[in-house]
């Protein structure tokens, strides 16, 4: 997700076309090209133009809820439907051929990754393993990271481990095995150093730390063909 302002510009977007199957971006205001995996712009007058990021989770409706029972839906426009894609998007672009992949690498190209750029470093976590291990402790560059499955199993985020005040990052251990989201501030994770509970949003909900909240590391779920195409240099969780 990007800020759509820029050089004083607050940009209108359209869909412009497909790089290397990654969406390619056109304002409104200058004509200029901005990639969407990047949000940097590509070629027109503002080429070399960095978008800023904002930080934003993909999450189950229900994840979201329950942390954002106030929030408000973007719903599709009335009358537009055809222009938006079927469900079972995902699914059939499991099909498609892609442009460019990465045979040496020895990963399928269409395996869904959680990608991280952070602290310096690439890094790519294979989402069937993560979602299967729940918790993943790992380092991304110099940084001890914290890999999170929220309570229905299905969405994900990334906290650097390292407590306040940049003390060494403990160890954390899973402590919440039902599917079921009861509460956004239920303990799902543990650290070995205090005993205190961890809550999805990183959030210590008990223990010598309550109060406290780990830094959020922002995560991108992507194909591996593109996230490779776009990060050469990243590293693959256990591999």
């Amino acid at each position: 997700m990007w800020k759509r302002e820029a050089k004083g510009i607050v940009f209108t977007f359209h869909l412009a076309g497909i790089n290397n199957q990654n969406f390619l971006m056109r304002d409104d205001q200058t004509g200029t090209y901005w990639q969407q995996i990047s949000g940097r712009a590509i070629a027109g007058p503002l080429a070399g133009t960095q978008l800023e990021a904002v930080h934003s989770d993909e999450l189950t409706f229900a994840a979201w809820r329950s942390e954002a029972p106030d929030g408000t839906v973007l719903k599709p426009v009335s009358g537009d439907a055809a222009h938006y894609e079927a469900k079972d998007w995902d699914v059939r672009m499991a099909s498609v051929p892609t442009v460019i992949d990465f045979p040496s690498t020895g990963i399928p190209s269409r395996e869904l990754m959680l990608g991280v750029e952070a602290f310096g470093a690439s890094r790519a976590y294979p989402v069937e393993r993560i979602l299967a291990e729940k918790l993943a402790e790992d380092r991304v560059g110099s940084e001890p990271v914290l890999v999170v499955v929220g309570a229905d199993g299905k969405s994900m985020r990334v906290f650097r481990a390292r407590l306040r005040g940049g003390e060494a990052a403990p160890e954390y251990y899973r402590k919440l095995e039902t599917t079921q989201a009861r509460s956004a501030h239920m303990p799902l994770f543990m650290d070995a150093a205090t005993g205190s509970e961890w809550a999805f949003d990183g959030c210590a909900v008990s223990g010598k730390l309550a109060g406290q909240c780990l830094q959020p590391v922002p995560a991108l779920k992507d194909y591996w063909f593109d996230w490779r195409n776009y990060h050469p240099d990243t590293t693959v969780y256990h591999r």
